[in-house]
């Protein structure tokens, strides 16, 4: 960042206009003790000193892209992305966009976002997409407030698998916190080996809503048509949290007859990057437009009869009275949509389903290979797509442990939030990893089974 300072002149010019005469004016009403406190900071550095600290301590890190090998999944995945996608982002008129307020202005914001409304609508099998939420958590947690809305706090009850991620429960109890809602599944003791049929048990006519995630969070694909059916005959609502890159092999969730489908966009096109920012989507029917948070961008005709773009539907509370506002978000994602619309652009349909078939075939490869080791095996017996839970029969911790060891990130330690599956990694494969990186997980892991 370069930094260009004021010119003397325009100095005294700002501060004539605030009615000050000098620069310490402006801190007088701070006490004079207080205002050039003793810092213990280092010496100066010249600037090609600090690139030089800087270049060192970046080097500290460990990455995908060349020096581990990653089986590490849970919802952040490593995927390949084109080269094209980061081309688009950089363009300084959609880097540095401002909110699309003004259209005659935003245009080719106004577009990135409705085009990707467009293919998320496509690839989720629902009807309208929003512009998008900060994450996929924060999505399911807006699919709860919709749903609330919708029954204008009539009903009272949340019934969420025990199999959605954890770490979106734990978004939605702390959205919901304040509005005396019952979350009902919400366990993470529960019988995991249970099928998301017994979830109907839990439905009655008090429940405004239903979540489940697709593929589940041990990677596991259900067909929730009959729980979603279920559900409607009591008259609640059901949201599916999805894999986006799974819809393009499996049922989408309108198939299904879903009302709401949500999930996190960081396999579109969107690094890892340490755990974020990342995306997160929201479709659903347009029956429930009005109540969907966050804005949505529509296509229209101008004067002159020319293809244009505006804001449609805001109901923001910076828009509308608070008591009417679905929800205080008041922003989206819009670049990172913009990666996720550059991303399914160029892959395309034929594409994005290779893509899965990869993700699908190496995983069951790594899984049909790493049952082989003596003491260990799958702990689940349902199809899975690209993720499953495997038992290595030893503390999680210190096998990934080992793993790091031969540069190799290995799976999520599920016995953090599952206390039955203590002893549990949950492997994630994509596209990204070859045969040869699978058998030397493979290999390993036949190791730390000898020791």
């Amino acid at each position: 960042m370069t930094y260009i300072p004021i010119s003397p002149k325009e100095r005294d010019a700002m501060l004539a206009t605030i009615g000050v005469k000098t620069l310490d004016d402006l801190f007088k009403d701070v006490p004079a003790k207080h205002r050039f406190p003793k810092l213990d900071m280092p010496p100066a550095l010249t600037e090609m000193e600090a690139a030089m600290e800087l270049e060192d301590i970046a080097a500290s890190n460990e990455n995908v892209r060349g020096d581990l090998i990653s089986f590490l999944g849970a919802g952040a995945y490593n995927h390949y992305i084109p080269s094209v996608v980061d081309h688009i982002l950089r363009r300084g008129e959609f880097y540095t966009a401002y909110t699309p307020y003004q259209p005659e202005i935003s245009q080719g914001t106004l577009q990135g976002i409705f085009e990707y409304q467009s293919l998320m609508a496509a690839l989720t099998g629902m009807e309208v997409s929003n512009a998008s939420h900060y994450d996929g958590a924060t999505a399911a947690a807006e699919a709860v407030n919709m749903a609330y809305a919708q029954f204008r706090g009539k009903r009272k009850k949340v019934v969420i698998s025990p199999t959605v991620h954890p770490q979106y429960r734990a978004v939605i109890r702390t959205y919901t916190q304040g509005m005396e809602l019952e979350l009902a599944g919400d366990d993470g003791n529960a019988d995991l080996d249970s099928s998301p049929q017994e979830l109907k048990s839990l439905i009655d006519e008090n429940t405004m809503l239903v979540i489940v995630q697709y593929p589940d969070f041990f990677g596991r694909v259900y067909d929730y048509t009959k729980l979603i059916e279920a559900a409607h005959s009591q008259g609640a609502l059901v949201c599916i949290v999805a894999n986006p890159i799974a819809l393009a092999l499996f049922k989408t969730p309108g198939a299904m007859g879903a009302d709401i489908c949500v999930g996190d966009g960081q396999p579109l096109g969107i690094p890892m990057w340490y755990g974020g920012p990342s995306l997160g989507f929201f479709t659903t029917k347009k029956s429930y437009v009005h109540k969907m948070a966050g804005r949505l961008v529509g296509e229209t005709v101008d004067s002159r009869g020319q293809r244009a773009y505006v804001l449609t539907l805001t109901a923001r509370e910076q828009h509308i009275k608070r008591e009417r506002a679905t929800s205080n978000i008041c922003s989206n994602e819009s670049l990172l949509a913009l990666a996720a619309a550059v991303y399914l652009s160029v892959v395309g349909k034929t594409g994005l389903r290779q893509v899965a078939e990869l993700c699908y075939h190496k995983a069951h490869y790594a899984a049909e290979q790493l049952s082989k080791i003596k003491g260990m095996g799958l702990c689940f017996t349902e199809p899975f797509f690209h993720e499953f839970a495997l038992c290595v029969n030893q503390p999680a911790e210190e096998v990934n442990a080992h793993l790091l060891e031969h540069g190799i990130l290995g799976g999520y330690a599920l016995g953090q939030d599952y206390p039955a599956l203590k002893n549990h990694l949950l492997i994630a494969v994509t596209e990204m990893n070859t045969k040869e990186e699978i058998d030397t997980l493979v290999d390993i892991l036949s190791e730390v089974n000898h020791d």
